[in-house]
Parts: C-alpha cells; sequence; structure tokens
C-alpha cells in the first residue's frame, strides 16, 4: 500500500471516528436518561420507539465521519475548508451539549435552546461543505432532518410536560 492510500486510510478511520466517539459519549447521558427520567415525560405522539435512536443515530455518525473525511482529503488549506472543519467541529460539540443538557440535566427547555444553535451550526456546515465537496454536504441532509425531527420532539416534551 502506497503513502498516499495508507494516509488516506488513516485519515478515513479518524474523520469516521470522530464522530462515532462523539456519538457514543452522547448515548451514555441518552442511556442513563431513557431508562429514568426520560420514561416519566410526556411526548409528542410521532415520538418514534426508543430502538429506532440507536441505529439512525450510528448511520448518521458514519454519514458525518464520510463527510469531513472528503473536506479534509480534499485539503485544508482553502478559506472553505478551515470554516467548514471548524464548523463541524463546533456542531459536533453542541450535538454532545445537547445530549448532556436534555438527558443528564433533564433540561428540555435548555436542550431546546441548544438544539436551535445546532441547527444553525449544522446548516452553516452544509454551505461550508458545500463549497469544498457536494457529496459531503449532501451526505449532511439526513443529519439535518433528523435534527429537525428532534427539533420537534423537543418542542413537544416543553410543551406537555
Amino acid at each position: 500500500m502506497g503513502t498516499l492510500n495508507l494516509r488516506s486510510l488513516v485519515l478515513a478511520a479518524v474523520c469516521i471516528l470522530a464522530p462515532l466517539v462523539s456519538g457514543t459519549v452522547a448515548g451514555f447521558y441518552t442511556i442513563t436518561g431513557v431508562q429514568g427520567w426520560y420514561t416519566t415525560l410526556n411526548k409528542p405522539w410521532f415520538t418514534p420507539p426508543d430502538y429506532v435512536f440507536g441505529p439512525v443515530w450510528t448511520v448518521l455518525y458514519l454519514l458525518m465521519g464520510i463527510s469531513l473525511y472528503l473536506v479534509v482529503f480534499r485539503g485544508t488549506e482553502t478559506k472553505s475548508g478551515k470554516t467548514g472543519i471548524v464548523l463541524f467541529v463546533a456542531q459536533l460539540g453542541v450535538n454532545l451539549l445537547w445530549s448532556g443538557l436534555f438527558f443528564g440535566l433533564h433540561s428540555p427547555r435548555a436542550g431546546l435552546a441548544c438544539i436551535f444553535v445546532l441547527i444553525a451550526l449544522i446548516v452553516a456546515t452544509i454551505v461550508s461543505f458545500g463549497r469544498s465537496s457536494r457529496p459531503a454536504a449532501l451526505l449532511l441532509l439526513p443529519y439535518l432532518a433528523w435534527v429537525l425531527i428532534a427539533t420537534a420532539l423537543n418542542v413537544g416534551v416543553v410543551l406537555l410536560n
């Protein structure tokens, strides 16, 4: 295997593992909350069953990692590449923060404020990634869609409790 191929493979692994690790940490908050406090909440009628969330988030984190790889592989020397990576890291951090606020601190209201910031960061990441790699931007659209669903669920929890 050549140096470029090995570098590309390592880069892909790091890019894909970063969101998966973040998702695993978020999962610890979620599992703790779902097993206790969350079960006592009134939830909107369209709340998916609990078993759906793990597989969906796993696929989304994989897509996020591939998206990041496509941008990093094209190069981080450009302003759009650098900006996109900063936005990606920021939205990943805010995604983790949402889990900590909503499930860890049992605060749907704080989670709701946080998720609006998350949406703005995801949209900004998609726009920035689109300047470097259209496929990278498109790979983030399912994530945005799922976070919009999560936002509706979060709003429902705030209104019903």
